[in-house]
């Protein structure tokens, strides 16, 4: 499907100076000879749109990423990710070329557009919904976002509605109102739909948009209360990028290990100029555990990471 829309597969390092392009913590291992520290990559995205600044307008990979977190039936230790990056669209143009992918690959694969996960039916075969993440933030939490501007807001309304969830002292506001969102909202939604909009507090790497300071031009692909897909206009300003990374350091400061570090070299990148641009991914093997029906991602790999006996 990429290929026939003139993307160019590319392949970038899996060992890194600084993981990127998503909130994790990395592995992290030894160059001996360099006699440097090198993580593995927890996404594909810094690199990609390294490339669109120097020129390439469509790409994309599909390669093995790795991520120190914890095991549930939806995650693995190392996974399967697709990004790709198109140069001069936006969010919205993307939303409509993914959505028509999806809708290509099931009846291409499995040789329908409906299925059926766990008793509850799935329809592809329609206009996805877009909803705003703030009006079902406020729909299944109680909380309005636009009044929410400080860690104290959100800690003060999640008291008030009695959301129970464990509040970490060294989570920052896009932390908590995540954490809020996985335990009030994500599960109501079965979809699949695009969730647009995302506070941007949550998102360092989009642009904000214009009509709806404090919010961005993201969209999450959620099917039975899954992220299936994650995309966004990207962030292209130098300067506001270096701000966002300021704030995700001063986050791992304080303890946040997933939060992420500042890229000095990506920086450098958009300070030589990358257009606007957008960019999409999405963790294939979760994808291909909701289309096939199976109750655990583990099962859609060979020789998942397991404790040894």
């Amino acid at each position: 499907y990429l290929k026939e829309g003139e993307f160019l597969e590319v392949e970038t390092p899996v060992l890194e100076n600084i993981p990127g392009g998503a909130e994790a913590e990395p592995f992290t291992t030894h160059h001996n000879t360099l006699n440097i520290d090198l993580y593995l990559r927890i996404s594909l995205e810094l690199h990609l749109k390294r490339l669109i600044v120097g020129g390439f307008s469509k790409i994309f990979e599909i390669g093995k990423v790795f991520r120190n977190e914890g095991m549930s039936r939806e995650h693995l230790q190392e996974f399967t990710l697709l990004e790709f990056y198109r140069a001069y669209w936006d969010y919205n143009q993307l939303m409509d070329f993914v959505e028509n992918m999806y809708k290509k690959i099931a009846q291409k694969i499995f040789g329908k557009l409906e299925f059926e996960y766990e008793g509850v039916k799935l329809n592809f075969n329609q206009t996805w919904p877009r909803l705003k993440y703030k009006d079902v933030f406020k729909k299944y939490s109680g909380i309005n976002l636009d009044n929410i501007k400080t860690k104290e807001d959100i800690i003060k309304e999640i008291n008030k509605h009695q959301i129970n969830i464990k509040i970490e002292k060294k989570a920052g506001l896009g932390r908590i109102i995540d954490q809020v969102y996985k335990k009030t909202v994500r599960p109501k939604l079965v979809g699949p739909l695009f969730l647009i909009d995302h506070p941007i507090f949550v998102s360092p790497l989009a642009k904000e948009k214009k009509d709806d300071p404090g919010f961005v031009e993201r969209f999450q692909i959620l099917i039975m209360g899954s992220e299936l897909g994650n995309g966004f206009s990207e962030l292209n300003d130098p300067i506001e990028q270096r701000k966002r990374f300021e704030d995700q350091m001063n986050l791992r400061e304080a303890g946040d290990k997933e939060a992420q570090m500042m890229d000095e070299d990506f920086i450098e990148a958009l300070k030589y100029g990358m257009p606007p641009t957008a960019g999409f991914g999405v963790g294939l093997d979760r994808l291909f555990m909701i289309l096939s029906g199976v109750s655990s991602v583990r099962e859609t790999v060979l020789f998942p990471t397991m404790k040894p006996e």
